[in-house]
């Protein structure tokens, strides 16, 4: 019975220690929620790579490094806290899935944003007409 019992118990023990797949916790750890602001700059930074590569070039600086120093991580330890993280497929997952909603929120307040300036540019253009006929009177 006593072994049955310990047995139980060891077993418990070794599903509640979560290890990451092996991959220990780094010394200096990122907190979740960070990391995930984290992913989502360099998320940012790399779509901003894609659609304009000069736009970043003109800088003459590091953008990556930029966002690590932002939130006082060197490159070393994010790249050990980004293995860390990617160990557990769960946890990994539900973190880019907060990523790609914040990246989703901002594309559709740039579409709403874009269709006012569309508006607006429409409504000066009208004007603009409008006016034409009253410019050239004078």
């Amino acid at each position: 019975m006593i072994k049955h019992c310990i047995s139980v118990i060891f077993f418990l023990l070794l599903l509640s220690c979560k290890d990451h797949n092996g991959i220990p916790e780094p010394e200096k750890l990122i907190e979740k929620d960070v990391m995930v602001d984290i992913m989502y700059d360099l998320s940012v930074l790399e779509a901003i790579k894609y659609q304009n590569p000069a736009s970043l070039d003109s800088f003459k600086i590091n953008a990556s490094a930029f966002i690590l120093k932002k939130y006082k991580v060197d490159s070393i330890q994010y790249m050990k806290n980004n293995k860390y993280y990617a160990a557990d497929d769960e946890l990994y997952k539900s973190m880019f899935e907060k990523v790609i909603k914040r990246l989703e929120a901002d594309v559709k307040k740039a579409e709403t944003q874009a269709k006012i300036d569309d508006k607006k540019a429409k409504s000066k253009k009208i004007k603009l007409k409008l006016l034409r006929p009253l410019i050239r009177q004078q």
